[in-house]
């Protein structure tokens, strides 16, 4: 009955959505809408677009989804497609909500349907449960996703059941959204896929796996979580310890045995793990008690930030700025540097970590200006040939047209000062670690060699497809957001720390100030 009586609420609900496109608009929305019907096409620049877009912000009215559907075809220009998902993600109109939940159900289109879903999610709009169930079983998985992330939205804890299944789905993507979702919900329902999951094929379905259970805290996620630190390798063996941090208070990091004897000490006694206001008391010893305990195995350590990852990217920057000498001198005058140019300085640190590399560790550097350049294509074993082909190519990197060339550039001569070369591309060098160079925010290819990045800048970015921090952060958040790659910073100089510190923490990462 309690069914029946839903989808009737539906059906009634999608029977007054139809009825108010015959009801008569506001004047201005009218108008609006019919003036972006009219120009929009003639506009040929994505900037433009954008701005005809985003006029349609005021019109509350079910005609903006029958407006902006044809735009959320154009998948070739994201800007454009992200803008007409803000605007659908911004209704107030009941009508104007029921109209979207309507496209959803009748139109076919992927890319329209991912739109949508998106829209949804933005704004976080309820009544439209029953159509967004049904998208959990359809065939393309990006639909399966973002309806996964759509229900969530809404905060609803009865839908955790709902979602349940997409934890076994064939598609990993999908997997992850479903643990992440039922997280997010602290459903504990998510506690036995889960654990299923935690020795998954796919890395980052482990890694929604661990976050899951440590988000959704229960003592029997304890064993299956020491059993896995016993055989995993890298990045999540942190994320467990973390993980197991989460659940308990202790602090025993990675250390198997110290794990297992705590879990034999306590696990006849009818163990319980700590409430939240105990759990706040005990993190305040975990810094303290952290130094401790260290990897078996010692990890890499790189400006201070460890990581027991094997699959790292390190990216330099090159530009002009680069070659600036540091202000703060004092605190590198005892470093042992060739001198105190912030280039000098970061080369010798990256030599420095390159040689202390273990040989079970797979490694690449980009050094990126106005241009990104990979020292070898794929990642490689950090074995001494590698490491010395690796110190060689560090040693001959040099600030592109920085300050030593401003004499050239005053003096005409701009193309042997080759400024132009020596801007900072953040988003290009970044992309091309994450393998998503070229492919847009739609990209399905998430595979991803690495783990983790240390990303080295003075941190301004001046020039690429994407030059704004708040930009380059949106679109590095989603091309990450299926990759779950961490990314470490490390800020030279004194320029634009805030951007270096919010791209750590937007991915996992670490933020280190090394001064101006």
């Amino acid at each position: 009955m309690a069914h029946l009586h839903t989808r009737l609420q539906y059906v009634v609900a999608a029977f007054l959505a139809v009825l108010a496109f015959a009801l008569p608009a506001r004047a201005g929305d009218d108008e609006i809408v019919a003036e972006f019907k009219k120009y929009f096409r003639q506009y040929k620049d994505a900037a433009t677009r954008v701005e005809a877009v985003l006029s349609l912000e005021s019109a509350d009215s079910p005609a903006v989804v029958g407006a902006l559907v044809p735009v959320l075809k154009m998948v070739e220009e994201p800007d454009v497609v992200r803008a007409a998902i803000r605007v659908l993600g911004k209704f107030k109109n009941d009508a104007a909500k029921q109209a979207l939940f309507v496209e959803i159900e009748t139109n076919k289109d992927e890319a329209v349907r991912v739109g949508l879903l998106q829209a949804v999610t933005a704004g976080r709009y309820g009544g439209a449960n029953e159509a967004l169930k049904k998208l959990l079983t359809e065939k393309a998985w990006d639909i399966r996703r973002r309806a996964i992330e759509a229900l969530v939205a809404t905060k609803d804890v009865t839908l955790a059941e709902s979602i349940v299944p997409l934890c076994s789905d064939a598609e990993p993507a999908v997997r992850c959204a479903a643990l992440e979702g039922l997280a997010a919900l602290k459903s504990t329902l998510v506690l036995p896929p889960a654990i299923a999951s935690l020795g998954h094929e796919v890395w980052q379905v482990r890694a929604s796996a661990i976050t899951a259970l440590k988000s959704v805290r229960s003592t029997e996620s304890i064993p299956p979580l020491i059993e896995r630190l016993a055989v995993e390798e890298g990045r999540l063996c942190a994320d467990i310890g973390d993980a197991l941090n989460e659940i308990t208070g202790r602090s025993y990091g990675v250390r198997v045995e110290h794990w297992r004897q705590f879990w034999d000490n306590v696990k006849e006694r009818g163990y319980k793990i700590p409430t939240d206001g105990e759990l706040a008391k005990l993190r305040a010893k975990q810094k303290e008690e952290a130094a401790k305990y260290k990897p078996e195995k010692p990890g890499t350590t790189y400006h201070g930030i460890e990581t027991p990852s094997r699959r790292i990217m390190f990216i330099i920057d090159t530009s002009g700025s680069m070659e600036n000498l540091v202000i703060e001198k004092e605190r590198f005058q005892d470093g042992g540097y060739p001198s105190l140019l912030r280039i000098d300085i970061c080369k010798t640190e990256l030599i420095r970590t390159v040689q202390s590399l273990e040989d079970y560790v797979d490694f690449n550097i980009i050094a990126f200006a106005t241009g990104v350049k990979a020292w070898k294509k794929d990642l490689v074993k950090a074995n001494v040939l590698n490491k010395s082909s690796a110190v060689d190519w560090v040693r001959k990197l040099e600030a592109i047209g920085g300050a030593s060339k401003e004499d050239l550039a005053q003096a005409g001569l701009t193309g042997s000062a080759n400024l132009d070369a020596g801007k900072t591309n953040t988003y290009g060098a970044l992309t091309s670690a994450l393998g998503a160079a070229g492919r847009g925010t739609k990209d399905k290819n998430y595979e991803c060699a690495i783990d983790t990045i240390f990303f080295l800048s003075d941190g301004r970015p001046t020039v690429g497809e994407y030059v704004e921090p708040q930009d380059v952060l949106r679109e590095i958040r989603e091309s990450n957001k299926l990759r779950k790659v961490v990314i470490h910073t490390i800020a030279i100089g004194e320029f634009q720390k805030d951007f270096m510190k919010q791209l750590a923490e937007e991915n996992g990462g670490i933020f280190v100030d090394l001064g101006r």
